[in-house]
């Protein structure tokens, strides 16, 4: 093992960047807080979507709960203005707290958990988590969003002694019985409570919470030569992250012509419907209320419309080393190796041969390679936000992704140098050279 310290390249140092973001976001409430705090310092305006449109040219973003969408029309050229569509999704797999948490079992103190998305539980056993969310609190008569984020250890899924289960293997994860989370000793659990006094209101002041456990070890570079990077929510922080660096990047030397804008959805993990997901109206609506405010017309609308371009961001399969046969084997992906092009016949993902020739260019003008990946055809394949952008809007869409492994775990691994190709990419994507 070298002891020699590594000077970090500036991909690298990005992927630090990467690591930042996510430990400030544990919930998609957060980590639209951090995207707007990036944004505003960049000159974004917040935009409320029950208030009048702007319809001078300039940078917006608006968050709508979990999901936010940005875009700059400073280079538009008329309301017809292409636009170039970076989506994502914020949410990831984790245990969430039921609507009646407090628990008492063998003189455990516990708080009753369900999987969220599609979480990989074994990974989430032993683990010292944290808890945080949206809570809605009644003030002066008023419903008042205010956000929960506790980065101390407040609860663990403790696992089962080896020794107690019939065949020394450990026991198959029940999601109803086996996850709840040890809270104290004793008898007088009440999370609830104690929310409220975190948040320094009444308990009964309480109205509505959407409350999550998330790992606090801290994200980190590491490895022999400081190229991998292991963190919680990679999929699909790293293109949340990915996605607002380029949109900044691309400003500085933006296309005449492009609106480019940044989508970044909740609830895909759980099938994107929902009042923020990518089945809802979100998108279309800003895209409609942008051309409307800089005077367009519906015609206008579909020009912009059918001349768009959306790159559907979400994280790719690396293959891996323990498990090669898990996977297409000439469809190799390796860590540090650029991009990743997402293709699948059964529009699992909606990449085509125009989306493709999209991404393929983008890559070109970064200076980064592509790689192209395809699913075994006899396992099940995920999705993304991709088909269902592509159907809601019309728009040509393509998927792509960043490598990693353990995509569901509490904790995932990439390359570290990843990261900031990715970026790159979507920088072009943003700005295409014409």
């Amino acid at each position: 093992m070298s002891t020699q310290s590594t000077t970090l390249s500036p991909r690298h140092e990005r992927a630090q960047d990467l690591c930042a973001l996510v430990d400030v976001s544990p919930s998609p409430f957060h980590l639209c807080a951090e995207v707007s705090r990036r944004l505003g310092a960049a000159g974004f305006t917040p935009v409320q979507e029950a208030d009048p449109w702007p319809t001078e040219p300039g940078r917006y973003v608006l968050v709508r709960g979990g999901s936010l969408v940005a875009w700059s029309t400073e280079a538009a050229t008329g309301p017809h203005s292409a636009f170039r569509i970076v989506g994502g999704h914020t949410d990831s797999p984790n245990l969430r707290v039921k609507q009646h948490p407090d628990r008492t079992s063998a003189g455990w103190e516990t708080v009753a958990l369900q999987p969220y998305g599609g979480p990989l539980l074994n990974s989430w056993l032993n683990r010292e988590l944290g808890l945080s969310g949206r809570v809605t609190v009644r003030r002066e008569g008023r419903a008042v969003p205010m956000l929960l984020r506790i980065d101390e250890p407040v609860l663990t899924v403790a696992q089962l002694a080896i020794h107690l289960s019939e065949d020394r293997k450990g026991v198959a994860l029940d999601p109803q019985r086996h996850l709840d989370g040890v809270y104290g000793v004793g008898e007088g659990a009440d999370l609830l409570g104690d929310v409220a006094a975190r948040l320094d209101v009444e308990p009964d002041a309480l109205l509505g919470w959407e409350l999550m456990t998330h790992d606090l070890a801290p994200s980190r570079v590491f490895g022999r030569q400081h190229d991998l990077l292991a963190a919680p929510r990679l999929d699909n922080q790293t293109t949340c992250w990915a996605g607002t660096t380029a949109l900044l990047a691309a400003l500085e030397q933006p296309a005449d012509g492009v609106v480019p804008l940044l989508v970044l959805f909740d609830h895909e993990e759980v099938g994107s419907t929902s009042d923020r997901g990518a089945e809802s109206d979100l998108l279309i609506t800003v895209l409609e209320r942008i051309v409307l405010a800089a005077g367009g017309t519906r015609d206008d609308y579909h020009r912009a419309v059918a001349a768009s371009v959306v790159a559907s961001g979400d994280m790719a399969h690396a293959t891996h080393p323990n498990y090669a046969d898990r996977h297409e084997p000439y469809h190799r992906i390796t860590p540090n190796g650029g991009p990743v092009l997402k293709v699948h016949p059964n529009l699992r993902y909606a990449t085509d041969a125009a989306g493709t020739a999209e991404m393929a260019l983008a890559c070109e003008q970064a200076g980064v390679p592509l790689q192209r990946y395809e699913h075994r055809a006899d396992l099940p394949c995920g999705s993304t936000v991709g088909p269902m952008t592509a159907a809601r809007t019309g728009i040509t869409t393509v998927d792509v992704g960043a490598p990693q492994l353990a995509m569901h775990s509490a904790r995932e691994l990439m390359g570290a140098a990843d990261p900031g190709m990715y970026a790159d990419a979507l920088t072009a994507f943003f700005a295409p050279v014409a």
